[in-house]
């Protein structure tokens, strides 16, 4: 008979097969969503200076996210949540996710409100050429998002409790509720502000939106043995080693989110348009990050601490230079159709309502600079996750500190360029990290194969070259033909990238690329 209390037996094999399913599905209709959200708000707002003010607003809590919220809190408790679970010490297991809600829920409400005290001094800090009305604009809508930071703790403990019981569902469609929840208040809310105040539509629904994301957990929470008790055992060793464990974590989260407060500091310099127009522009970035170098990250993640965990370290450096190499099999052709084709894209995407034309050649020009880090940030992130399984989560955050350095120093020498400036700083910093990052592993690891992932890094190159030529060329002739109008620009970019697509795959076979293959099993078993 079952202990009350105990958890659910391992969901079987097929289950986990639908669960995973299900993830993807969601995951890439929550993406769908997101595209379909930053669409709706472009249209409201534009690139404008209320528009800046909220993404600056809207960065600095996700910066004190990253550092004690979900993102931070999830890696270290939920293994020892498992953990306690798996030793059938379910009242242990129950009081530090208790203890964690409680203090969570008190510390990020103290943050909160030191922080709505204190944000008239502390905004400024972040945005040192905003003046007038949009510094006070930037400051008021900080204060009314920096709540969400309590939402987002408490989440984080939430969903770590069910993914220990291997319910992902509520996770996955949350993100998805977000989105809709944001774009149903921006429809009916925002025609009831007028002017600059327009904005604070959008920061309602990210509000609305962050309640939904949390409640849709939470219920799901009585489809599990947990039961929440008003327990603060904060002295409780299994409270300290989450903490500790959250200490690596956190400084490489928030060193890396840094980099998008960066980019706003010194876009504030140059205009209040810059900060809005490179987020816009990185959120067409994120597109093939999210679909490729996080998926191919994730997939090779538990083998590659399978491998460090036995000490097969020929296996672990063949697996990971193998992601490499897919790595930029998929990210090179994505960067050479960002490069010519970016105003394209950019305008089909935003340019409509408050979006102008010339907007678009701002948003544009950082879209462009920004394809030069594709590549490089997916191949950080999977040599990020070969530290992680080696246990050496020291040195990825050392680099992380340098990275930050780096992007800094380049963008205070590059920002009079513009927001091509500015974006080209992150670029060339994140690609000084993988240097680093490789020359760290190849040592060691005994090698990384570096001569095969050149070889074949310069076959992509090549294939790349002819998507990019072909692409721009049939974009170049049916734009003429068919004109800009909505389905004007859909047919040109579609078939644009389509032909480009298919010349890349020919081009690839052509030069025995062997990734392509590999590319092809995977899609069928799937």
């Amino acid at each position: 008979m079952e202990t009350p209390g105990t958890p659910e037996e391992p969901a079987p094999r097929g289950r986990l097969a639908r669960s995973t399913a299900f993830f993807a599905v969601a995951t890439a209709a929550s993406r769908i969503a997101g595209l379909g959200r930053e669409i709706v708000a472009a249209g409201y707002y534009g690139v404008s200076g209320p528009m800046s003010a909220f993404t600056v607003a809207f960065q600095v809590p996700n910066l004190v996210r990253s550092l004690f919220a979900d993102a931070a809190l999830q890696p270290a408790f939920v293994p020892i949540f498992t953990e306690q679970l798996g030793k059938k010490n379910y009242r242990e297991a129950f009081r530090l996710a208790s203890t964690l809600l409680l203090l969570v829920t008190l510390a990020l409400g103290a943050i909160t409100a030191l922080f709505v005290l204190l944000a008239p001094v502390v905004m400024p800090l972040f945005v040192p050429g905003f003046e007038g009305e949009i510094k006070d604009l930037t400051i008021s809508l900080s204060r009314l998002l920096f709540p969400i930071l309590i939402l987002l703790g408490i989440s984080g403990v939430v969903v770590g409790v069910l993914n220990s019981y291997d319910r992902f569902g509520a996770f996955a469609i949350a993100p998805l509720f977000w989105n809709l929840t944001i774009i149903a208040v921006l429809v009916f809310l925002a025609p009831a502000f007028e002017g600059d105040d327009r904005i604070y539509a959008y920061a309602i629904g990210i509000l609305a939106g962050t309640l939904v994301q949390l409640l849709i957990p939470v219920f799901d929470l009585r489809n599990t043995p947990f039961k929440f008790s008003w327990s603060f055992a904060w002295r409780d060793p299994n409270v300290r080693r989450v903490l500790l464990l959250m200490l690596p974590v956190t400084l490489s989260l928030g060193l890396i989110n840094f980099n998008l407060v960066i980019n706003s500091f010194f876009g504030s310099l140059l205009s209040d348009q810059a900060p809005a127009a490179i987020d816009k522009a990185f959120r067409i970035y994120q597109l093939p990050q999210g679909i490729f170098s996080v998926a191919i990250a994730t997939v090779l993640f538990p083998t590659l601490a399978r491998f460090a965990s036995r000490g097969e370290h020929d296996n672990l450096r063949a697996t990971m230079a193998n992601g490499m190499r897919q790595i930029l099999f998929v990210l090179v052709p994505a960067a050479a159709a960002v490069l010519v084709l970016s105003e394209p894209m950019i305008r089909l995407v935003y340019q409509r309502g408050e979006f102008t034309p010339d907007q678009t050649v701002l948003v544009a020009t950082a879209l462009f600079w920004f394809a030069f880090s594709l590549p490089t940030n997916g191949l950080f992130l999977l040599l990020t996750r070969t530290f992680f399984s080696l246990q050496r989560p020291w040195l990825p955050t050392a680099i992380a500190a340098a990275n930050l350095t780096v992007t800094a120093l380049a963008a205070f020498g590059l920002y009079h360029l513009g927001v091509g400036g500015i974006v080209a700083a992150t670029a060339l910093a994140t690609g000084v990290s993988v240097v680093a990052q490789s020359v760290i592993l190849s040592r060691l690891l005994g090698g990384l194969e570096l001569g095969r992932l050149a070889d074949t890094g310069a076959r992509i190159a090549l294939a790349s070259a002819a998507l990019a030529a072909v692409s721009l060329g049939i974009w170049d002739v049916l734009d003429s033909a068919l004109g800009r109008g909505l389905g004007g620009q859909v047919v040109s970019l579609a078939t644009a990238l389509a032909a480009g697509a298919l010349v890349y795959l020919g081009a690839v076979k052509l030069l025995r690329v062997a990734e392509l293959e590999q590319m092809t099993r995977l899609l069928r078993r799937r």
